[in-house]
């Protein structure tokens, strides 16, 4: 990234952007950089190690180019402003140390990687890189993502602009420090399975009470859906709407004690810790491999 773009809304469009990875979170970012015009789409590069068909795909849905053989990549990497890390984790120490002999200081690393700590990454590249740490999650493919975003020393206040402008295109962003994306993890990144899991309890439950299937489902989205989107709208706490909804003996306080005599708090707070105990494991086993080659 040229040291000139201090505006990084008029800057991004000129921006050259290379996707290293063409998986689901990638085609989620430049699909929503694209459809918002955040960024050209002639200057969006797509590459991966070996799926021409992935990039062929990609290629004619957003009107991006891609690089499919070694020359390409080269030239692509070569020419990037800013690079997304979009491989799979355990293919990261390696592309990692391809990128190395190439990298320029002024090229913004961004990566997608769960687990891959800024310090590794600086240790694998020995560049001094501008380097954002990610944590995306899955509602990014339909526009309602939330991205937790952290920056190494070396990313300037125009790179820390650039790189939100980017998420906030897929949903929205909250910056945090390093050590906190595990919290992260476990609030968002991991956080729609967890509504799954509700929901999934939820519908066999009305299956159970002699719902139709399709009925139970439909009442159970739209009633996650419309639970969402009041806390949102109204900014009110979750804790206040329930109360609101908790007539005093009534039917939702039952279920609502029923919850607690089962500890649904505890359940989820022990759920929570562990998520996040775990992303911490798997970001050091990915440390101890890598720096380990």
């Amino acid at each position: 990234m040229s040291s000139n773009a201090t505006n990084p809304i008029s800057a991004l469009p000129s921006v050259n952007i290379v996707f290293y990875g063409a998986g689901a979170m990638a085609e989620a970012i430049l699909r929503g950089l694209v459809e918002k015009e955040v960024a050209t789409p002639s200057r969006i590069t797509v590459l991966n190690r070996s799926n021409a068909e992935r990039l062929a795909e990609l290629r004619e849905r957003y009107g991006i180019a891609s690089a499919s053989d070694d020359a390409d990549r080269e030239a692509a990497l070569a020419k990037a402003d800013v690079i997304v890390l979009a491989m799979k984790p355990k293919d990261a120490a390696t592309a990692l140390a391809a990128l190395k002999p190439t990298l320029r200081r002024e090229q913004l690393l961004v990566s997608l990687i769960a687990g891959l700590s800024i310090e590794t990454m600086r240790q694998l590249t020995d560049a001094g890189q501008p380097i954002v740490r990610t944590m995306p999650n899955t509602s990014s493919t339909i526009g309602l993502g939330a991205t937790g975003i952290s920056f190494s020393d070396a990313v300037t206040t125009s790179g820390r602009q650039l790189a939100q402008m980017m998420f906030d295109a897929i949903g929205m962003t909250t910056i945090v420090e390093e050590r906190l994306l595990e919290s992260v993890t476990a609030v968002s990144g991991s956080g729609p399975a967890y509504i799954y899991y509700m929901m999934e309890a939820m519908v066999a439950a009305g299956v159970a009470q002699g719902l139709a299937p399709e009925a139970a489902l439909e009442l159970t989205v739209q009633t996650v859906r419309g639970a969402a989107e009041m806390v949102r709208q109204t900014g009110e706490a979750p804790a206040e709407l329930r109360r609101k909804v908790t007539s005093p003996n009534g039917s939702t306080q039952a279920a609502i004690e029923t919850l607690q005599r089962h500890d649904f708090h505890g359940a989820v707070r022990q759920a929570m810790d562990r998520c996040a105990a775990r992303a911490a494991e798997m970001g050091q086993a990915i440390a101890d491999e890598a720096l380990a080659r």
